[in-house]
C-alpha cells in the first residue's frame, strides 16, 4: 500500500521544512536580495527560463532580484504573494526534478506605483521583457503603430499605461528626471532583431511626447538583442497536483518547462550588467545567426506541427511526433527548406541541432499543447514561416512544407469559424469573418487570405509561384482533413 505524503503550503516558512531530496530551494538568504531587475510579462515563460537564471545567479550575487510586472493581469500577483513570490518549477526530463524559485522580490501590476519606484532605485540595472510578439505594438512595417489604441491611448494619459511601449518610456522619463544612471533594456522575445525593434519604438514613441528625453535614450540607452529558447507548456490542475505530490508544497502557480534551457545575449550592454555567462548565458556579436535558426527552425517547425497536428486530430507536440508520417514531413522541411538557407553560428552544427529538436519535440514528459502554440498566428506567421519562404523561392530552393504549414494555419482560421470556436490572436475578428466567407475553393480561399496585408506582404502575395503553392498546399491540407490523402 502506497501512504500519500503529507503537504504544506509553500510560503517562507515552509521552504525551511522542504525535504532537500524532493526539491531544491534557493541557495541564498532572500532577505540580503536587493532587486536589480524589473521584468515587464511575468507570465510562465520568464518564470521558467530568465528566473531561472538569476535565481542562480542569485546564490553568488544578491543583486539580481527581480520585480516583476504585469500590464494586463493581477492574476500572477493574487497567485503568488501569499507564497511570498514564491514557485515551483518543474523541469520535465526522464527523470522530472524541482526546484522552488526565490528570484521574485516582487510582483505588481501597471495600476500600483510599485514599479515606478523600482524605475527610480539605483538598484535597478537591468530591464527585461516577454510580452510576445503582439505585446510591441508594431506595424506591418515593423515601426511603432500610432494608430494602436494602447499606443494611441498611452500618448494622452501616461499615468497607467497600457502598452510596454508607453511603461518603459514613462520609467525611462523618470530615471532621466531623477539624474540616474542608465540602465540596459533587454527584450526576451521572439522577434528577428529584437533590441533593435525595441529601441525604434521607443525611440518613436518618446520623440513624441518629449524630444529631450528622446535623445538622451538614443544616447545612454542600451537596447541589446537576445534570442531564449526552452519549451514551456502552460500549467494545468494535473501538474499543480503532481508537484504538489512530488515536492510536499502545495501552491497556486507552479511552472514547467524541459530540461534545455539556452539564452543567447548580444555582447553590446551598459553598466552593470549582470555577469549571466557565470550561469549559462552565451554573450556573443552574433546574435542574428542564433536567432535566425532558432525562430526558423523550432518556431517554424512548432507552428507547423501545430496547425498540420491539429487539422489531424492530434492534441500536443509529443502526441503528433508518434505520427511517424507527420513527423518525418516536419523533419523533411527542416532539413531541406529551412537549414539549408540558414548561415551557422561559430559552435552551432545545424545537423546537430535539428536532431535535437526533433528529440526534444518527442520528449514524452512534456505535454505541450498545440492549440497553444496556435495562438497569436498572424503575428508569428512572417517571422517563422513567410520569410522563408521568400528567401526560398528567390533562391529556387523547396517551400512544399512551409507553405503547408501556412495552409494548415488558413484550414485552423476556416475550422474555427464554421465551429464557432474563438481563437486567440490581434486579428482575431477579422480572421474568424474570413474563415466564415470561405466556400472551401482553394483558389478563392487563399485569396481571401492573402488579401490580410499584416500578414502577408503585397510583393510577396502577389507572386504567381507563391499563390500556386498555397493554392496546391490548401488543397493538400484539405484532403488530409477529409482522410483522402496521408502525408
Amino acid at each position: 500500500m502506497t501512504l500519500a505524503l503529507s503537504t504544506q503550503k509553500l510560503n517562507t516558512a515552509s521552504l525551511a521544512n522542504a525535504d532537500p531530496q524532493r526539491v531544491a530551494v534557493p541557495a541564498y538568504d532572500r532577505s540580503t536580495v536587493r532587486t536589480g531587475v524589473l521584468h515587464i510579462g511575468p507570465g510562465a515563460f520568464h518564470r521558467a527560463h530568465q528566473a531561472d537564471y538569476f535565481d542562480r545567479l542569485l546564490a553568488s550575487d544578491p543583486r539580481w532580484g527581480i520585480h516583476g510586472v504585469s500590464i494586463k493581469s493581477a492574476a500572477l500577483r493574487e497567485a503568488i504573494r501569499p507564497q511570498d513570490n514564491l514557485y515551483t518549477l518543474a523541469i520535465l526530463d526522464e527523470q522530472v526534478r524541482y526546484r522552488v524559485i526565490g528570484a521574485m522580490t516582487q510582483v505588481s501590476t501597471v495600476q500600483d506605483d510599485a514599479w515606478r519606484n523600482t524605475f527610480l532605485s539605483p538598484d535597478l540595472h537591468l530591464v527585461t521583457l516577454t510580452v510576445t510578439e503582439k505585446g510591441y505594438c508594431l506595424g506591418s512595417d515593423d515601426t511603432l503603430d500610432f494608430t494602436h489604441p494602447d499606443i494611441a491611448a498611452d500618448l494622452l494619459d501616461r499615468t497607467c499605461p497600457s502598452s510596454v511601449i508607453g511603461l518603459l518610456a514613462e520609467g525611462l522619463r523618470l530615471r532621466h528626471a531623477a539624474g540616474l544612471a542608465p540602465i540596459t533594456v533587454l527584450t526576451c522575445d521572439n522577434l528577428p532583431s529584437n533590441g533593435r525593434k525595441l529601441r525604434e519604438a521607443v525611440l518613436a514613441f518618446s520623440a513624441a511626447i518629449d524630444r529631450e528625453l528622446s535623445g538622451w535614450i538614443s544616447n545612454v540607452i542600451v537596447f541589446p538583442c537576445s534570442m531564449v529558447d526552452s519549451i514551456t507548456p502552460a500549467t494545468d490542475d494535473s501538474r499543480r497536483q503532481s508537484v504538489a505530490a512530488a515536492t510536499g508544497l502545495e501552491e497556486n502557480w507552479p511552472i514547467q518547462r524541459e530540461a534545455f534551457s539556452s539564452w543567447v545575449i548580444e555582447d553590446r550592454t551598459g553598466p552593470g550588467f549582470p555577469d549571466l555567462s557565470r550561469v549559462g548565458a552565451i554573450m556573443t556579436n552574433d546574435v542574428e545567426a542564433h536567432e535566425k535558426a532558432k525562430l526558423r527552425l523550432l518556431n517554424g517547425a512548432h507552428s507547423t506541427l501545430a496547425y498540420l497536428g491539429l487539422a489531424l486530430g492530434h492534441q500536443t507536440v509529443s502526441g503528433a511526433m508518434q505520427d511517424a508520417a507527420l513527423a518525418g514531413m516536419i523533419d523533411t522541411m527542416m532539413h531541406r527548406e529551412i537549414a539549408s538557407g540558414l548561415r551557422a553560428p561559430q559552435g552551432l552544427d545545424l545537423n546537430a541541432y535539428r536532431q535535437a529538436l526533433l528529440k526534444r519535440f518527442r520528449n514524452p514528459a512534456i505535454a505541450h499543447r498545440l492549440s497553444q502554440i496556435a495562438w497569436d498566428g498572424s503575428k508569428k506567421l512572417p517571422i517563422r514561416l513567410l520569410d522563408t519562404i521568400t528567401e526560398n523561392l528567390d533562391a529556387g530552393r523547396p517551400v512544399d512544407g512551409l507553405a503547408t504549414g501556412v495552409a494548415a494555419w488558413m484550414r485552423f482560421v476556416r475550422r474555427s469559424a464554421l465551429n464557432g470556436s474563438a481563437i486567440t490572436d490581434p486579428l482575431a475578428d477579422r480572421l474568424i469573418r474570413i474563415g466564415a466567407a470561405c466556400n472551401d475553393r482553394p483558389e478563392s480561399d487563399v485569396a481571401r487570405f492573402l488579401e490580410v496585408g499584416e500578414v502577408f506582404a503585397p510583393s510577396l502575395a502577389s507572386q504567381p509561384a507563391f499563390v500556386t503553392r498555397m493554392e496546391w498546399a490548401y488543397a493538400r491540407v484539405m484532403a488530409l482533413e477529409s482522410g483522402e490523402e496521408q502525408l
